[in-house]
């Protein structure tokens, strides 16, 4: 159970020493309930809130064995289009 409230802006991460893959959008206001996530040089995607770890410091972390492939394959990605020299 999550107790701590998520909002907009948030950073999403596998975990808590890692880079952050995506930035909340918003919760879904529809259907079963998940959050908005955007993917740098994805777009949006959905997480059920069953694949949420932990809500602390304005992080979401999540649990990859918990989302869909096609979400895991654009995290993998997520970063290709940064400087690394930064």
């Amino acid at each position: 159970m999550i107790n701590e409230r998520i909002e907009a802006g948030y950073g999403v991460f596998l975990s808590d020493t890692d880079k952050a893959f995506g930035a909340v959008r918003r919760l879904s206001s529809h259907g079963k309930p998940a959050l908005i996530v955007y993917v740098e040089n994805a777009g949006d995607f959905d997480i059920a809130f069953d694949a949420i770890e932990a809500v602390h410091s304005q992080k979401v972390i999540v649990d990859a064995r918990k989302l869909d492939p096609r979400l895991r394959q654009a995290i993998g990605h997520a970063h290709d289009s940064e400087d690394p020299r930064i």
